[in-house]
């Protein structure tokens, strides 16, 4: 290995104390879903107090977008456990049913909590008769904050690290993660793949839509935001999987990429599988929407 750099000494704790013989803490984890949520809610309010940027009447107002957030949360919640049952574990919980709600253990996966906000702003937007698209494009552009914010997190848990790597910019995660590398003797370094989400999620992908919903009307083709933020994300994440270390689940000695598909030494692996279809609806998404805009 040429060069690595060693963990920088973080907690996974902002803060904790010992009242009556309980120990209490804030995670950095819990903080940036609670920051992200907020961030969220507040550009979604700043949008929809500025006619201008819909070329017209906003879909919902304050009140409504701050009632719609229980919602969301929960959809984030339950798609997100239910996404990683269904699509990394389904075969173990098919038998330890019981563990599907102890979330407290880990295990969530962001494309089922996705579809959660999905189904859950969409009953939400048809119970205050809204416009769907308009709905999807205000939620859409306010979930980058969050991605950015949630990776570091990542990052700073020391999880959801990367391959083994002897590039310089490699990470000496501690634990599980420094171990069992293959022709490394001693400790080994990793891609931080969380940085990387971190930034072509959360950064690239947020200052992408933030300068078409405020500089050039995106919202006013319904549809164009939530395509942008589909293919964003879907492109940003499939790169990203060449670099993240694979669900333990997928690893095997035959096949140690931890492919979900694979065929003659080339396939894909799950994240990757769920991003294809996240691609190809923002695609046709920001495709039938300048279609619209073009036939007015």
């Amino acid at each position: 290995m040429f060069a690595a750099i060693p963990f920088p000494d973080l907690s996974p704790d902002l803060v904790s104390f010992t009242f009556f013989g309980m120990t209490f803490a804030l995670r950095w984890y819990a903080l940036a879903y609670i920051v992200g949520i907020v961030i969220a809610w507040r550009m979604g309010v700043a949008a929809v107090r500025r006619p201008a940027l819909w070329g017209g009447a906003p879909p919902m107002t304050p009140k409504q977008i701050e009632d719609m957030l229980t919602w969301i949360i929960l959809g984030v919640i339950l798609g997100g456990r239910l996404g990683y049952v269904l699509f990394y574990q389904p075969v173990y919980y098919l038998q330890n049913p019981a563990e599907i709600l102890m979330v407290w253990q880990g295990g969530m996966s962001f494309h089922g909590g996705l579809l959660g906000v999905v189904v859950a702003s969409y009953l939400y937007a048809r119970s205050q008769k809204a416009p769907i698209l308009q709905t999807a494009d205000l939620i859409a552009h306010t979930i980058p904050p969050g991605l950015l914010l949630g990776r570091l997190a990542n990052f700073i848990n020391a999880e959801l690290w990367g391959r083994q790597t002897d590039l310089p910019l490699g990470v000496i995660f501690p634990g599980e993660a420094a171990q069992f590398c293959p022709g490394v003797v001693g400790l080994c370094a990793r891609h931080p793949s969380q940085l990387y989400e971190a930034l072509l999620e959360g950064l690239i992908l947020g200052a992408v839509l933030i300068w078409m919903v405020w500089r050039r009307g995106a919202l006013q083709r319904p549809g164009t935001a939530t395509g942008i933020f589909f293919a964003g994300y879907g492109i940003g994440r499939f790169i990203v999987e060449f670099f993240r270390q694979p669900d333990a689940q997928f690893v095997s000695p035959g096949n140690p990429l931890g492919l979900a598909w694979h065929i003659d030494g080339w396939g894909l692996t799950m994240g990757q599988i769920l991003c294809l279809p996240m691609i190809a609806l923002g695609l046709w998404l920001i495709l039938r929407a300048r279609r619209r805009a073009a036939t007015g």
